[in-house]
């Protein structure tokens, strides 16, 4: 096998939303079964390693609280002890009360002091997904609590307290007063005992998890296009950014939990797959349609056709 740039193992991507089943800028949500809430893989190690060096270098820009939250914060930790003792025994065993991921200790000494007793701070360094505690008020759902250790390009101390049409406010077509704004927070009224998902997917240069964007970064962005790939390899620099996204009612606070799994594979990887023509197409496709206003919140401006004719060349390798 093949690694990346940190040394993390290499596979055929696990999820493909760029094949047209998850199209950028929609909503998409679909039925989960609960059994498949959570995703462990050959990762699981490297990644909460990752957390904890984020945890020990930055805590402060990867995790929030308001007061309040704790009970919510618990509950979360006891439905994902219970989930992952039942749905992956291969990978977490029973320690006491808690479960902790085999060949990972997650004493909560591994945390900075402020965060020791905060149960969300404890849950996130079990799994690989970053999670994100929403709760409704007069302005509707907010982020009230998250670990954020892996963001898609924004930033968690920037949204934390904010409504879902303030959060949603850069992305095309989400702002407040839009329909899909509307239908989003109809969707987190209406969820009850089930749990859905959703994908989204992007394209960044290098194999960073931790890749955050503020507000000004990305207007800047936005406004200068800049080119990720200056010296043009894409080949060797473009990574296929996939986010597993998964919404859940917490039954006792009601509060909703927002899961985010990051899969981060090269792009060059899809020449070994063996729908690679298809997925290459689409890919090149779904690129192809999106609007300037898109493309700029999106990063994508200044690479998008040479993006196309990489993707454009795969198609074609027989």
């Amino acid at each position: 096998m093949d690694s990346t740039q940190t040394g993390m193992t290499v596979r055929h991507p696990i999820h493909t939303p760029y094949d047209g089943s998850s199209k950028l800028f929609t909503i998409g949500l679909k039925p989960l079964d609960f059994d498949r809430w959570i995703e462990v893989d050959e990762l699981l190690l490297p990644h909460l390693a990752e957390k904890q060096r984020l945890y020990t270098e930055i805590p402060e820009k990867v995790f929030v609280e308001e007061d309040g939250t704790r009970d919510a914060q618990r509950e979360v930790l006891d439905l994902l002890v219970a989930h992952l003792e039942a749905a992956h025994p291969g990978t977490h065993r029973r320690s006491g009360v808690d479960v902790e991921p085999i060949g990972f200790e997650t004493a909560s000494d591994r945390l900075p002091p402020a965060l020791r007793e905060a149960p969300l701070a404890k849950t996130s360094l079990l799994v690989q997904e970053d999670l994100i505690l929403m709760r409704r008020d007069e302005r509707g759902w907010r982020l009230a609590a998250g670990s954020l250790c892996f963001p898609s390009s924004w930033s968690l101390q920037e949204k934390f307290g904010k409504p879902l049409q303030e959060i949603h406010e850069p992305v095309p077509g989400f702002g407040p007063g839009t329909r899909p704004a509307e239908l989003i927070n109809r969707m987190f009224d209406g969820l009850q005992g089930q749990a859905v998902e959703r994908f989204n997917w992007s394209i960044q240069a290098g194999d960073a998890l931790y890749h955050p964007l503020s507000n000004v970064e990305r207007t800047d962005r936005a406004t200068n296009r800049p080119s990720r790939f200056a010296d043009g390899d894409v080949d060797a620099r473009a990574f296929i950014r996939v986010e597993r996204q998964t919404l859940r009612k917490l039954p006792l606070s009601r509060d909703i939990l927002f899961t985010i799994r990051i899969h981060l594979d090269p792009l060059k990887l899809l020449i070994r797959h063996p729908d690679r023509a298809a997925l290459a197409v689409s890919f090149a496709e779904q690129l192809l349609a999106l609007d300037q206003q898109q493309l700029d919140y999106k990063g994508l401006t200044a690479d998008r056709d040479r993006l196309v004719e990489f993707l454009s060349g795969m198609a074609c390798t027989p």
